[in-house]
């Protein structure tokens, strides 16, 4: 049993909430380079268990982590120490790994793609009903975009009139890795459509509601991409050109580029119009892990940045870097697992988004206007 440590959040702590994390691997990885530190940001969590892709995994985790690794996620879920099953691995294995954890009516963190299509994310958040959920779209934690949000709803732009988003990224096109080469694949859940543009357009739909209707265009432009260091050429199925249009609740038109394989490197750009004034957010990287910058202006005044106020930053020691977001996600479910506000996306939330990704999928296919 390892405690996760005490971070100076100012917040009083309960009975530390103990976590298993399937996935957790002593060579590295997301597990272990964002879960596990943002939890000790957040405060108030111990991990108490793992369990790793073989049993040498396991036992070299276990080993450099101080936790017990268990034989499976069934075993995993049922012991008593562990209050949250957290899942790292990857997208086609969530569905396995997430009914075992709901059968054991146990709260659950799943990373993000949730599942490898909209019915299959259906079926996951139905055999979690009436159990805790929380799944990866920790930009909605985010202080910029929980501001933006707060902002739109005040009235900053004035009437909503457009929404404008560009989002580019190296992967889908550059070299790739043999551990990631089940990204290149459309039907595997963890395509750029579920990655790329799933994280930059879901913050961006808190802020200005979610879509009513959708049209798609979407293409591969790099059927083959690099293995890297070998010189060999691999295929890819999945899309690098996202292009969506589609109208949100009062009329206002959304339209959004994701752009993969970009050879001037990744960045993200919002634009906000309205009939009051504009706001714009950029991120040199994804939204969810690159800092945010916002500008705002009224009235045709220029663009000016606006400065994030206080309240809205649990943790500005983190800003800056790929905890920043994921903090504050785990300081919200520690919240709600305490009893308190739900504030986290959970699996509902992920059969919405799924159902938004499945949508652009089939208007890219048919050329009709999907409707939400």
């Amino acid at each position: 049993m390892t405690s996760l440590g005490s971070a100076p959040t100012g917040r009083a702590t309960n009975r530390p909430i103990g976590v298993g994390v399937v996935g957790l691997s002593a060579a590295g990885g997301w597990g272990a380079g964002a879960h596990l530190p943002a939890m000790v940001a957040a405060d108030g969590f111990e991990l108490r268990g793992l369990v790793g892709s073989t049993d040498e995994s396991a036992r070299a985790a276990s080993r450099r982590y101080g936790a017990p690794s268990y034989a499976s996620v069934e075993q995993l879920a049922a012991s008593d120490d562990v209050d949250l099953v957290v899942i790292t691995v990857k997208t086609p294995s969530h569905r396995d790994l997430v009914r075992s954890t709901t059968a054991a009516r146990k709260p659950v963190f799943c990373e993000w793609p949730f599942a490898v299509d909209h019915s299959d994310a259906v079926e996951l958040a139905a055999s979690a009903a009436g159990v805790a959920t929380f799944v990866g779209l920790q930009g909605r934690s985010s202080p910029h975009f929980r501001w933006l949000r707060d902002l739109v709803a005040a009235g900053y732009v004035g009437e909503l009139l457009s929404v404008t988003v560009s989002s580019t990224v190296t992967e889908w096109g550059g070299p790739v890795s043999e551990g990631s080469l089940y990204t290149l694949d459309r039907d595997q859940g963890g395509s750029m459509l579920g990655i790329g543009f799933g994280h930059a357009i879901d913050p961006v739909l808190m802020v200005v509601g979610e879509l009513v209707d959708v049209v798609a265009t979407t293409a591969t432009r790099h059927p083959r991409v690099p293995l890297g260091g070998t010189g060999r050429l691999v295929p890819m199925t999945s899309v690098d050109q996202i292009a969506v249009s589609g109208t949100l609740p009062g009329g206002a038109v959304l339209s959004a580029h994701q752009r993969g394989g970009t050879a001037s490197g990744p960045g993200f750009w919002l634009r906000i119009d309205g009939s009051r004034g504009t706001l714009e957010a950029t991120a040199r990287n994804h939204p969810h892990i690159a800092p945010v910058t916002v500008r705002g202006a009224l009235g045709g005044h220029p663009l000016t940045e606006l400065t994030l106020p206080a309240a809205y930053d649990e943790f500005p020691r983190l800003a800056g870097s790929h905890l920043h977001t994921l903090a504050h996600a785990y300081a919200r479910i520690g919240h709600q697992l305490r009893g308190g506000a739900t504030e986290i996306p959970d699996f509902a939330h992920a059969v919405t988004r799924h159902r938004l990704l499945d949508a652009i999928t089939e208007s890219a296919a048919t050329g009709r206007r999907i409707f939400l």
